[in-house]
């Protein structure tokens, strides 16, 4: 599992780093507007020519997204598998210590202990002074 992890964290790496090299030597929507008055002539002739470059760029950052959103939901996905606990073992609150103290009055400072027996409430009805 810890393969399949890495294998996966290393793509992601990989893909991010080319989209953040694809997105940044794309030309921007404003950059066709320079074209149109005389400026970046020279940059009509490119290697894949006056629009194929832009198709090339773009369809390879869409293909280059799909596989850092694979590679993300793969790792969301096998990141949280647990391993399966052993029969043996109940539940994780069975293993913790309680971190209260026996005694009450030790939690305030300066408290005093509580009666170890409530008050016996009053037997029968009760009593209205003055009656």
């Amino acid at each position: 599992m810890n393969i399949v992890l890495t294998l996966l964290l290393a793509v992601q790496i990989l893909s991010a780093l080319g989209m953040i090299g694809l997105i940044l030597v794309q030309h921007g929507k404003g950059a066709d507007a320079g074209a149109a008055f005389g400026g970046g002539g020279a940059g009509s002739a490119s290697l894949f020519g006056a629009s194929g470059g832009a198709n090339f760029l773009s369809r390879s950052t869409a293909v280059l997204a799909t596989i850092f959103l694979a590679c993300t939901l793969g790792l969301a996905y096998f990141g949280n598998l647990r391993a399966a606990a052993p029969a043996s073992s109940g539940s994780v609150l069975e293993t913790v210590t309680p971190a209260v103290p026996a005694d009450p009055a030790q939690q305030i400072p300066g408290g005093t202990a509580a009666p170890a027996t409530p008050a016996a409430p009053a037997s029968g009805p009760a009593q209205i002074p003055g009656k």
